[in-house]
């Protein structure tokens, strides 16, 4: 993959990671909603807001590409299990973006990690 498009793509990934956090950092009526539905409200909300923190900073820095990658994978997939078994594709009539967007997300950081996996020490 070209340098310039898996940059991109993890701008991409940090962007929709970060820009979340805006949501279950201030408590917004949305985000409490979807955590006391799946009954981590508020530490489970603030605590997974700090690790989409980190991942977002991880999949920027070239040595921790990977890692950040592997993260945002488990985060997203928790979050599309959250779904599709408890919360339902639509969330509050926000027509299923949430859940698009976590699928999204979850498909870039694969596409990521495939193309580091040579960087990932255990498996070396």
């Amino acid at each position: 993959m070209k340098k310039k498009t898996f940059l991109f793509l993890r701008i991409i990934v940090a962007i929709i990671l970060i820009q979340t956090l805006r949501f279950k950092f201030t408590g917004h009526t949305d985000s409490i909603y979807i955590f006391e539905k799946v009954g981590l409200e508020p530490y489970g909300r603030i605590g997974i807001g700090l690790l989409e923190l980190i991942s977002g900073i991880l999949i920027l820095i070239p040595k921790t590409i990977w890692l950040g990658a592997l993260l945002t994978m488990g985060i997203i997939g928790g979050a599309i299990m959250m779904h599709l078994t408890m919360l339902g594709i639509e969330v509050n009539n926000d027509g299923g973006i949430l859940f698009l967007t976590a699928v999204v997300t979850f498909i870039l950081a694969a596409i990521i990690l495939y193309n580091v996996k040579k960087d990932i020490p255990f498996l070396k």
